[in-house]
Protein backbone atom coordinates (compact mmCIF):
# COMPACT_ATOMS: atom_id res chain seq x y z
CA UNK A 1 0.00 0.00 0.00
CA UNK A 2 1.09 3.57 -0.67
CA UNK A 3 2.37 5.33 2.46
CA UNK A 4 1.99 9.10 2.20
CA UNK A 5 4.87 9.74 4.60
CA UNK A 6 7.21 7.60 2.52
CA UNK A 7 6.05 9.32 -0.67
CA UNK A 8 6.74 12.75 0.84
CA UNK A 9 10.22 11.76 2.02
CA UNK A 10 11.29 10.22 -1.29
CA UNK A 11 9.95 13.21 -3.24
CA UNK A 12 12.08 15.47 -1.04
CA UNK A 13 15.06 13.11 -1.31
CA UNK A 14 14.85 13.06 -5.10
CA UNK A 15 14.89 16.86 -5.12
CA UNK A 16 17.87 16.88 -2.74
CA UNK A 17 19.85 14.53 -4.99
CA UNK A 18 18.97 16.63 -8.04
CA UNK A 19 20.35 19.66 -6.19
CA UNK A 20 23.67 17.83 -5.74
CA UNK A 21 24.37 18.04 -9.48
CA UNK A 22 23.10 21.53 -10.24
CA UNK A 23 23.85 23.66 -8.32
CA UNK A 24 25.99 21.60 -5.90
CA UNK A 25 28.58 19.93 -8.13
CA UNK A 26 28.40 22.80 -10.63
CA UNK A 27 29.46 25.32 -7.97
CA UNK A 28 32.00 22.94 -6.40
CA UNK A 29 33.81 22.23 -9.66
CA UNK A 30 33.17 25.70 -11.13
CA UNK A 31 35.03 27.45 -8.33
CA UNK A 32 38.03 25.15 -8.65
CA UNK A 33 38.86 25.92 -12.29
CA UNK A 34 40.41 29.05 -13.74
CA UNK A 35 38.19 32.05 -14.46
CA UNK A 36 38.15 31.45 -18.21
CA UNK A 37 36.61 27.98 -17.76
CA UNK A 38 34.04 28.43 -15.00
CA UNK A 39 30.92 28.55 -17.19
CA UNK A 40 32.06 25.64 -19.35
CA UNK A 41 32.62 23.56 -16.22
CA UNK A 42 29.25 24.45 -14.72
CA UNK A 43 27.59 23.82 -18.08
CA UNK A 44 28.76 20.21 -18.01
CA UNK A 45 26.79 19.56 -14.81
CA UNK A 46 23.72 21.47 -16.00
CA UNK A 47 23.74 19.79 -19.41
CA UNK A 48 23.97 16.28 -18.01
CA UNK A 49 20.99 17.01 -15.75
CA UNK A 50 18.94 17.67 -18.88
CA UNK A 51 20.45 14.90 -21.00
CA UNK A 52 20.15 11.97 -18.58
CA UNK A 53 16.68 13.05 -17.48
CA UNK A 54 15.56 12.16 -21.02
CA UNK A 55 17.82 9.11 -21.48
CA UNK A 56 16.58 7.59 -18.22
CA UNK A 57 12.93 7.87 -19.17
CA UNK A 58 13.40 6.63 -22.73
CA UNK A 59 15.54 3.56 -22.02
CA UNK A 60 18.07 4.03 -19.19
CA UNK A 61 15.71 3.03 -16.38
CA UNK A 62 14.63 -0.09 -18.24
CA UNK A 63 18.25 -1.13 -18.80
CA UNK A 64 19.15 -0.55 -15.15
CA UNK A 65 16.08 -1.88 -13.32
CA UNK A 66 13.97 -3.64 -15.94
CA UNK A 67 13.29 -7.40 -16.00
CA UNK A 68 16.62 -9.20 -15.82
CA UNK A 69 18.45 -10.51 -18.88
CA UNK A 70 21.24 -12.92 -17.99
CA UNK A 71 22.01 -11.20 -14.68
CA UNK A 72 23.88 -8.51 -16.65
CA UNK A 73 21.33 -6.00 -17.90
CA UNK A 74 17.65 -5.15 -17.72
CA UNK A 75 15.43 -5.76 -20.72
CA UNK A 76 13.70 -3.04 -22.70
CA UNK A 77 10.31 -4.08 -21.36
CA UNK A 78 9.95 -0.70 -19.64
CA UNK A 79 11.05 1.31 -22.69
CA UNK A 80 9.61 4.80 -22.44
CA UNK A 81 8.34 3.87 -18.95
CA UNK A 82 5.83 1.40 -20.37
CA UNK A 83 4.22 -0.30 -17.38
CA UNK A 84 5.91 2.02 -14.87
CA UNK A 85 2.99 3.66 -13.15
CA UNK A 86 1.63 4.90 -9.84
CA UNK A 87 1.21 1.48 -8.24
CA UNK A 88 4.19 0.26 -6.16
CA UNK A 89 6.64 -2.28 -7.50
CA UNK A 90 7.27 -4.48 -4.43
CA UNK A 91 10.56 -5.76 -5.88
CA UNK A 92 12.03 -2.30 -5.26
CA UNK A 93 9.81 -0.23 -2.96
CA UNK A 94 6.48 -1.45 -1.60
CA UNK A 95 5.11 1.81 -0.18
CA UNK A 96 5.80 4.39 -2.92
CA UNK A 97 4.69 4.58 -6.57
CA UNK A 98 6.93 2.79 -9.03
CA UNK A 99 7.13 6.06 -10.95
CA UNK A 100 8.58 7.79 -7.89
CA UNK A 101 11.21 5.08 -7.44
CA UNK A 102 12.15 5.64 -11.07
CA UNK A 103 12.45 9.40 -10.52
CA UNK A 104 14.57 8.97 -7.40
CA UNK A 105 16.97 6.61 -9.17
CA UNK A 106 17.12 9.02 -12.12
CA UNK A 107 18.89 11.56 -9.93
CA UNK A 108 21.68 9.03 -9.21
CA UNK A 109 22.05 8.35 -12.93
CA UNK A 110 22.37 12.09 -13.53
CA UNK A 111 25.13 12.89 -11.05
CA UNK A 112 27.36 9.91 -11.84
CA UNK A 113 28.65 11.00 -15.28
CA UNK A 114 28.79 14.59 -14.00
CA UNK A 115 31.35 13.53 -11.39
CA UNK A 116 33.75 12.43 -14.13
CA UNK A 117 34.01 15.96 -15.52
CA UNK A 118 36.37 16.95 -12.71
CA UNK A 119 39.10 14.79 -14.24
CA UNK A 120 39.17 16.42 -17.68
CA UNK A 121 38.15 19.95 -16.73
CA UNK A 122 39.45 22.78 -18.94
CA UNK A 123 40.35 20.68 -21.99
CA UNK A 124 37.53 18.53 -23.49
CA UNK A 125 35.37 19.71 -26.39
CA UNK A 126 31.77 20.19 -25.37
CA UNK A 127 30.50 18.18 -28.35
CA UNK A 128 32.72 15.28 -27.28
CA UNK A 129 31.49 15.56 -23.70
CA UNK A 130 27.85 15.45 -24.80
CA UNK A 131 28.43 12.18 -26.66
CA UNK A 132 30.61 10.75 -23.88
CA UNK A 133 28.03 11.44 -21.15
CA UNK A 134 25.21 9.76 -23.08
CA UNK A 135 27.18 6.71 -24.16
CA UNK A 136 28.95 6.24 -20.82
CA UNK A 137 25.68 6.42 -18.90
CA UNK A 138 24.19 3.80 -21.22
CA UNK A 139 27.12 1.38 -21.47
CA UNK A 140 28.70 1.74 -18.03
CA UNK A 141 26.30 3.18 -15.45
CA UNK A 142 23.16 1.32 -16.49
CA UNK A 143 24.74 -2.18 -16.53
CA UNK A 144 26.65 -1.68 -13.26
CA UNK A 145 23.49 -0.33 -11.65
CA UNK A 146 21.66 -3.49 -12.73
CA UNK A 147 24.43 -5.74 -11.40
CA UNK A 148 24.24 -4.24 -7.93
CA UNK A 149 20.65 -3.01 -7.47
CA UNK A 150 18.54 -4.62 -10.18
CA UNK A 151 16.50 -7.71 -9.30
CA UNK A 152 18.51 -10.59 -10.74
CA UNK A 153 21.75 -8.62 -11.02
CA UNK A 154 24.71 -10.90 -10.45
CA UNK A 155 26.49 -8.79 -7.81
CA UNK A 156 23.21 -8.39 -5.93
CA UNK A 157 22.73 -12.16 -6.08
CA UNK A 158 26.28 -12.63 -4.79
CA UNK A 159 25.47 -10.53 -1.72
CA UNK A 160 27.39 -7.31 -2.50
CA UNK A 161 26.31 -4.46 -0.20
CA UNK A 162 25.96 -0.95 -1.62
CA UNK A 163 23.40 1.05 0.29
CA UNK A 164 23.42 4.24 -1.77
CA UNK A 165 25.99 3.98 -4.56
CA UNK A 166 29.59 3.45 -3.45
CA UNK A 167 30.28 0.97 -6.24
CA UNK A 168 27.48 1.97 -8.61
CA UNK A 169 28.22 5.71 -8.49
CA UNK A 170 31.65 6.48 -7.08
CA UNK A 171 33.84 3.52 -8.05
CA UNK A 172 32.48 3.46 -11.61
CA UNK A 173 32.82 7.22 -12.12
CA UNK A 174 36.07 7.57 -10.19
CA UNK A 175 38.03 4.97 -12.13
CA UNK A 176 36.54 6.24 -15.39
CA UNK A 177 37.71 9.72 -14.41
CA UNK A 178 41.29 8.47 -14.10
CA UNK A 179 41.09 6.85 -17.53
CA UNK A 180 39.83 10.14 -18.99
CA UNK A 181 42.59 12.17 -17.34
CA UNK A 182 45.29 9.84 -18.64
CA UNK A 183 43.82 9.53 -22.13
CA UNK A 184 43.35 13.26 -22.69
CA UNK A 185 46.71 14.15 -21.18
CA UNK A 186 47.67 17.15 -19.11
CA UNK A 187 46.42 20.69 -19.46
CA UNK A 188 48.76 23.08 -21.26
CA UNK A 189 51.24 24.40 -18.73
CA UNK A 190 50.39 21.80 -16.09
CA UNK A 191 53.25 21.60 -13.63
CA UNK A 192 54.86 24.76 -15.01
CA UNK A 193 52.15 27.39 -14.54
CA UNK A 194 50.08 28.05 -11.41
CA UNK A 195 46.48 26.88 -11.77
CA UNK A 196 44.81 27.86 -8.48
CA UNK A 197 41.03 27.83 -7.97
CA UNK A 198 39.61 31.11 -9.22
CA UNK A 199 36.74 31.40 -6.70
CA UNK A 200 36.89 29.41 -3.46
CA UNK A 201 33.60 30.82 -2.10
CA UNK A 202 31.83 29.16 -5.06
CA UNK A 203 33.54 25.88 -4.21
CA UNK A 204 32.61 26.06 -0.53
CA UNK A 205 29.01 26.85 -1.45
CA UNK A 206 29.02 23.82 -3.74
CA UNK A 207 30.49 21.60 -1.02
CA UNK A 208 27.83 22.74 1.45
CA UNK A 209 25.07 22.03 -1.08
CA UNK A 210 26.57 18.60 -1.74
CA UNK A 211 26.63 17.82 2.00
CA UNK A 212 23.01 18.99 2.35
CA UNK A 213 21.85 17.05 -0.70
CA UNK A 214 23.69 13.92 0.42
CA UNK A 215 21.05 13.36 3.11
CA UNK A 216 18.65 12.67 0.26
CA UNK A 217 21.29 10.51 -1.42
CA UNK A 218 21.90 8.28 1.59
CA UNK A 219 18.95 8.59 3.97
CA UNK A 220 16.59 8.58 1.00
CA UNK A 221 18.01 5.21 -0.03
CA UNK A 222 16.05 3.66 2.80
CA UNK A 223 13.13 4.28 0.41
CA UNK A 224 10.89 5.03 3.38
CA UNK A 225 10.58 7.51 6.23
CA UNK A 226 11.67 4.99 8.83
CA UNK A 227 14.35 4.03 11.36
CA UNK A 228 16.79 3.00 8.63
CA UNK A 229 16.61 6.47 7.10
CA UNK A 230 17.53 7.92 10.51
CA UNK A 231 20.49 5.55 10.79
CA UNK A 232 21.76 6.53 7.32
CA UNK A 233 21.22 10.23 8.03
CA UNK A 234 23.34 10.12 11.20
CA UNK A 235 26.07 8.01 9.58
CA UNK A 236 26.26 10.43 6.66
CA UNK A 237 26.76 13.54 8.74
CA UNK A 238 29.14 11.79 11.14
CA UNK A 239 31.49 10.45 8.47
CA UNK A 240 31.60 13.78 6.63
CA UNK A 241 32.49 15.66 9.81
CA UNK A 242 35.15 13.11 10.82
CA UNK A 243 36.77 13.17 7.38
CA UNK A 244 36.77 16.98 7.19
CA UNK A 245 38.39 17.29 10.61
CA UNK A 246 40.95 14.62 9.75
CA UNK A 247 41.93 16.38 6.51
CA UNK A 248 42.27 19.75 8.23
CA UNK A 249 44.35 18.33 11.08
CA UNK A 250 46.68 16.62 8.59
CA UNK A 251 47.09 19.94 6.76
CA UNK A 252 47.71 21.70 10.05
CA UNK A 253 50.52 19.27 10.76
CA UNK A 254 51.91 19.15 7.21
CA UNK A 255 51.81 22.82 6.14
CA UNK A 256 51.24 24.61 9.41
CA UNK A 257 47.69 25.81 8.66
CA UNK A 258 44.33 24.17 8.00
CA UNK A 259 42.51 25.33 4.87
CA UNK A 260 38.83 25.69 4.10
CA UNK A 261 39.35 24.00 0.74
CA UNK A 262 40.96 21.06 2.52
CA UNK A 263 38.05 20.82 4.93
CA UNK A 264 35.53 20.90 2.08
CA UNK A 265 37.43 18.26 0.11
CA UNK A 266 37.67 16.08 3.21
CA UNK A 267 33.94 16.41 3.84
CA UNK A 268 33.14 15.30 0.29
CA UNK A 269 35.53 12.36 0.66
CA UNK A 270 33.74 11.37 3.87
CA UNK A 271 30.37 11.58 2.14
CA UNK A 272 31.66 9.41 -0.70
CA UNK A 273 33.06 6.76 1.63
CA UNK A 274 29.99 6.46 3.84
CA UNK A 275 27.62 6.15 0.87
CA UNK A 276 27.80 2.35 0.47
CA UNK A 277 27.84 1.81 4.24
CA UNK A 278 25.33 4.38 5.47
CA UNK A 279 22.48 1.95 6.09
CA UNK A 280 24.64 -0.82 7.54
CA UNK A 281 26.95 0.76 10.13
CA UNK A 282 26.81 2.39 13.56
CA UNK A 283 27.78 6.03 14.27
CA UNK A 284 31.05 4.83 15.82
CA UNK A 285 31.88 2.92 12.64
CA UNK A 286 31.00 6.01 10.62
CA UNK A 287 33.62 7.97 12.57
CA UNK A 288 36.19 5.28 11.81
CA UNK A 289 35.32 5.33 8.10
CA UNK A 290 35.55 9.14 8.05
CA UNK A 291 38.99 9.14 9.65
CA UNK A 292 40.25 6.42 7.33
CA UNK A 293 39.08 8.13 4.16
CA UNK A 294 40.40 11.50 5.35
CA UNK A 295 43.89 10.03 5.61
CA UNK A 296 43.76 7.92 2.45
CA UNK A 297 42.25 10.56 0.16
CA UNK A 298 44.61 13.24 1.46
CA UNK A 299 47.53 11.00 0.56
CA UNK A 300 46.02 10.28 -2.87
CA UNK A 301 45.45 13.97 -3.67
CA UNK A 302 48.35 15.71 -1.93
CA UNK A 303 51.11 13.12 -2.25
CA UNK A 304 50.54 10.34 -4.78
CA UNK A 305 49.05 12.51 -7.55
CA UNK A 306 51.94 14.94 -7.28
CA UNK A 307 54.53 12.17 -7.43
CA UNK A 308 52.91 10.45 -10.42
CA UNK A 309 52.21 13.83 -12.09
CA UNK A 310 48.91 12.92 -13.74
CA UNK A 311 46.41 15.72 -14.29
CA UNK A 312 43.19 14.73 -12.52
CA UNK A 313 42.19 18.38 -12.65
CA UNK A 314 39.69 18.53 -9.77
CA UNK A 315 40.55 15.23 -8.04
CA UNK A 316 37.59 13.23 -9.31
CA UNK A 317 39.61 10.01 -9.03
CA UNK A 318 41.41 11.00 -5.84
CA UNK A 319 38.14 11.68 -4.00
CA UNK A 320 35.47 9.58 -5.71
CA UNK A 321 37.52 6.67 -7.04
CA UNK A 322 39.68 6.23 -3.95
CA UNK A 323 36.97 7.24 -1.48
CA UNK A 324 34.35 5.03 -3.11
CA UNK A 325 36.70 2.04 -3.10
CA UNK A 326 37.57 2.54 0.56
CA UNK A 327 33.90 2.93 1.44
CA UNK A 328 32.88 -0.24 -0.38
CA UNK A 329 35.62 -2.22 1.35
CA UNK A 330 34.88 -0.61 4.73
CA UNK A 331 31.29 -1.79 4.36
CA UNK A 332 32.70 -5.30 4.29
CA UNK A 333 34.45 -4.55 7.58
CA UNK A 334 31.88 -2.60 9.60
CA UNK A 335 28.44 -3.75 8.39
CA UNK A 336 26.14 -5.13 11.08
CA UNK A 337 22.91 -7.07 10.77
CA UNK A 338 22.01 -5.53 14.11
CA UNK A 339 21.83 -2.20 12.27
CA UNK A 340 20.10 -3.53 9.15
CA UNK A 341 18.73 -7.10 9.19
CA UNK A 342 18.46 -6.99 5.40
CA UNK A 343 22.24 -6.60 5.13
CA UNK A 344 25.06 -8.76 6.42
CA UNK A 345 27.72 -8.73 9.12
CA UNK A 346 31.16 -7.56 8.07
CA UNK A 347 34.57 -8.96 8.84
CA UNK A 348 34.83 -7.21 12.21
CA UNK A 349 31.51 -8.74 13.24
CA UNK A 350 32.31 -12.33 12.41
CA UNK A 351 31.63 -12.68 8.68
CA UNK A 352 34.89 -13.12 6.82
CA UNK A 353 33.28 -13.65 3.41
CA UNK A 354 31.61 -10.24 3.13
CA UNK A 355 34.89 -8.38 2.71
CA UNK A 356 35.82 -10.70 -0.16
CA UNK A 357 32.44 -10.10 -1.82
CA UNK A 358 32.94 -6.35 -1.53
CA UNK A 359 36.44 -6.58 -2.98
CA UNK A 360 35.20 -8.66 -5.91
CA UNK A 361 32.48 -6.11 -6.64
CA UNK A 362 34.97 -3.25 -6.65
CA UNK A 363 37.50 -5.02 -8.88
CA UNK A 364 34.93 -6.17 -11.43
CA UNK A 365 33.36 -2.71 -11.60
CA UNK A 366 36.76 -1.11 -12.04
CA UNK A 367 37.80 -3.53 -14.77
CA UNK A 368 34.56 -3.13 -16.70
CA UNK A 369 34.53 0.67 -16.39
CA UNK A 370 38.18 0.98 -17.49
CA UNK A 371 37.66 -1.10 -20.63
CA UNK A 372 34.38 0.51 -21.64
CA UNK A 373 35.61 4.05 -20.94
CA UNK A 374 38.68 3.47 -23.09
CA UNK A 375 36.53 2.14 -25.93
CA UNK A 376 34.16 5.12 -25.70
CA UNK A 377 36.99 7.67 -25.60
CA UNK A 378 38.78 6.07 -28.55
CA UNK A 379 35.62 6.00 -30.64
CA UNK A 380 34.86 9.67 -29.93
CA UNK A 381 38.48 10.66 -30.54
CA UNK A 382 38.44 8.95 -33.94
CA UNK A 383 35.22 10.69 -35.00
CA UNK A 384 34.53 14.15 -33.57
CA UNK A 385 37.76 14.47 -31.56
CA UNK A 386 38.07 14.81 -27.79
CA UNK A 387 40.29 17.74 -27.00
CA UNK A 388 40.01 21.42 -27.84
CA UNK A 389 42.78 23.01 -29.88
CA UNK A 390 45.74 24.62 -28.14
CA UNK A 391 44.42 28.04 -29.13
CA UNK A 392 40.99 27.34 -27.66
CA UNK A 393 42.50 25.99 -24.46
CA UNK A 394 44.58 29.13 -24.00
CA UNK A 395 41.60 31.39 -24.70
CA UNK A 396 39.38 29.39 -22.34
CA UNK A 397 36.40 27.12 -22.88
CA UNK A 398 33.80 29.68 -21.82
CA UNK A 399 34.38 31.75 -24.94
CA UNK A 400 35.47 29.05 -27.38
CA UNK A 401 32.79 26.47 -26.53
CA UNK A 402 29.87 28.65 -25.43
CA UNK A 403 30.50 32.29 -26.46
CA UNK A 404 30.01 33.44 -22.88
CA UNK A 405 32.02 35.04 -20.11
CA UNK A 406 31.41 34.57 -16.40
CA UNK A 407 32.74 37.98 -15.40
CA UNK A 408 32.16 41.04 -17.56
CA UNK A 409 33.51 44.44 -16.56
CA UNK A 410 31.53 47.36 -17.95
CA UNK A 411 33.06 50.79 -18.57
Amino acid sequence: MINSGDVAWILVSAALVMMMTAPGLAFFYGGLVRRKNVLATMMQSFFVLCLISIQWILFGYSLAFGPDKGHFIGSLAWLGLKGVGLAPNPDYAATIPHLLFMAYQMMFAIITPALITGAFAERMKFSAYAIFALVWATLVYDPVCHWVWGVGGWLRNMGALDFAGGTVVHVSSGISALVCALYLGKRRGFGREPMPPHNLPLTILGAALLWFGWFGFNAGSALAANELAVTAFIATNTAAAAAALTWMFIEWKAIGKPTLLGGATGAVAGLVAITPAAGFVSPASAIAIGIMVGVVCYMAVAVIKLKLAYDDSLDAFGVHGIGGTLGALATGLFAQKAINPAGSDGLLFGNMSQFGIQLAGVLVTMGYAVVMTLVILKAIDMTVGLRVTDEDEVAGLDITQHEESAYTLLD
